[in-house]
């Protein structure tokens, strides 16, 4: 036992039903140390992580803590015992104030009664000590935006006394400058001795942070390295079993003629005048911060959304779509960001979800024929190499990166010739990635057109032909592949 570990995690196995979802995995933390946990998507990060959170029970193993074997049976009993998870859904009460929020575990601090006025000051104490003093502990957590939400959760933790901080996906929402703030804080609390567990699927900012990152593979443990003896693709072939030499693929499409064309979009306050063309097996990026009416001008070309004013020309032909069902008869094709809420139908079979815009395929005389329909999914997804079991599986028995696939696989079927793939990889692990980016490559070469909207920059250089940067509801500029770099979409996005 090393006597600087404020954790470890020895041995922990947990099975669900017939499931081995972690064997005998090994974590250790110093104390002040930020330390990575990585692995592709149902590798065991979250299930080891809601152990040391005590909402999930080992099987087996030990959890020691400053030197002492403990038993976590709780939230409440890790909390007590210095552990804090920031997930990436909050646990934050939207209708209670900032200071409510922080307090929530000892809104009364002596005697019966609520000091109003001491709570207020605690609460801008905590805040200040971040360099967030300027947040107001009087209003309500719902109004503000989700960087600052993070800040109140991060005051929680710090309220709580806590000696372990994970960080779970931290910046899968936040803008540029956003991220630069939160790795500003990361590094304060490890000043000040706080030891933080860091997961993210994100290589640069584990490079940029960590001090040592631990693997996980299939629910075992690979290994511990420190962070500066490791290279992103030595860490990748640990991750996923194997060397991937490119990130990004090659692609050998031929761009031919415009497929869409859309001039002076204006839709409500979010997209005042946006105007761009896509060409088929192009793949033209879209980049800029949270916010900047990206995912908004989408949702109106593709009639999820009313549109105010402007053109859209499909083929040469002027469209106004007044239905996502209206688009998808046109051959036009929509991966929304948020897959568990808009792209997928959770609680139904894979098989549902993959011929849902495809249904004319399987029916005959608005019969499905069900032998066909299996087949065929089948087949779909052998084609982009989902894991899974039964095709008759709910949807959410999946992990995240297979999900993705699953919805992916949705728009593969529908034979579009125009497609937007709104933030494809987020949530999924490198391996994932790469087989997502081979996917889009493919539709590309067959002549699809291709809108892609990502927050990450290395995807925006590595994948598109092109890309347009939005900013407050506008488009600020274009960017040729061959002058495509971090620096020049920031100065775009950031109004430089």
């Amino acid at each position: 036992m090393q006597n600087d570990c404020v954790v470890e995690m020895m041995n922990i196995s947990k099975n669900f039903g017939g499931v081995k979802a972690l064997q005998d995995v090994m974590l250790k933390v110093k104390k002040g140390e930020i330390h990575a946990l990585i692995g592709e998507n149902g590798a065991g990060k979250s299930t080891l992580m809601k152990i040391l959170a005590g909402a999930y029970q080992k099987d087996k193993g030990q959890i020691i803590i400053d030197g002492q074997e403990v038993k976590i049976t709780s939230p409440k009993s890790a909390m007590d015992l210095g552990v804090s998870v920031i997930y990436q859904e909050f646990m934050l009460a939207p209708d209670l104030t900032v200071a409510e929020n922080i307090f929530i575990d000892n809104l009364v601090n002596h005697g019966m009664f609520l000091n109003w006025k001491d709570l207020r000051a605690r609460a801008k104490e905590q805040l200040s000590k971040l360099g967030f003093g300027d947040i107001d502990p009087d209003v309500k957590v719902g109004t503000l935006s989700v960087a600052r939400q993070q800040i109140v959760e991060i005051c929680k933790c710090l309220a709580r006394k806590s000696k372990v901080i994970v960080f779970d996906e931290p910046t899968a929402v936040l803008t540029f400058s956003e991220i630069k703030k939160l790795f500003s804080i990361i590094r304060q609390l490890k000043e000040d001795g706080v030891s933080i567990i860091y997961i993210s699927h994100r290589l640069e900012e584990l490079f940029e942070l960590s001090d040592n990152i631990t693997v996980l593979k299939d629910g075992k443990y690979i290994d511990t390295v420190p962070t500066a003896s490791i290279t992103k693709e030595e860490l990748v072939a640990k991750m996923v079993g194997r060397q991937i030499m490119q990130l990004f693929p090659e692609r050998q499409a031929k761009i031919g003629d415009e497929i869409l064309r859309v001039e002076h979009l204006h839709v409500g306050d979010m997209v005042t005048d946006v105007s761009f063309s896509v060409r088929s097996g192009e793949v033209v990026g879209f980049s800029g911060l949270v916010g900047a009416g990206r995912t908004e001008a989408m949702r109106a070309i593709f009639g999820a959304d009313k549109k105010d004013s402007g053109k859209i020309l499909y083929f040469g032909k002027e469209v106004n779509f007044k239905s996502p069902k209206q688009a998808i008869k046109n051959g036009f094709g929509f991966l929304p960001e948020d897959r568990k809420a808009q792209g997928l139908l959770l609680e139904q079979s894979i098989r549902v979800n993959a011929t849902l815009a495809s249904m004319r395929k399987i029916k005959k005389f608005d019969i499905i024929g069900h032998k066909k329909e299996k087949d065929y999914v089948k087949q779909l997804l052998s084609s982009i190499s989902t894991k899974y079991g039964s095709i008759e599986d709910n949807a959410n028995s999946l992990s995240g990166g297979n999900q993705q696939k699953i919805a992916l696989a949705k728009w593969l079927a529908a034979d579009c010739k125009c497609i937007v793939f709104d933030e494809p990889t987020r949530g999924v692990d490198v391996g994932a990635k790469t087989e997502i980016y081979k996917i889009i490559n493919r539709l590309a070469e067959e002549g699809v057109g291709i809108i892609m909207i990502s927050s990450e920059m290395t995807e925006i250089i590595g994948m598109c032909d092109r890309a347009i940067v939005m900013r407050q509801g506008v488009v600020t500029g274009e960017i040729n592949k061959s002058e495509l770099s971090e620096n020049n979409l920031i100065k775009l996005a950031m109004g430089v």
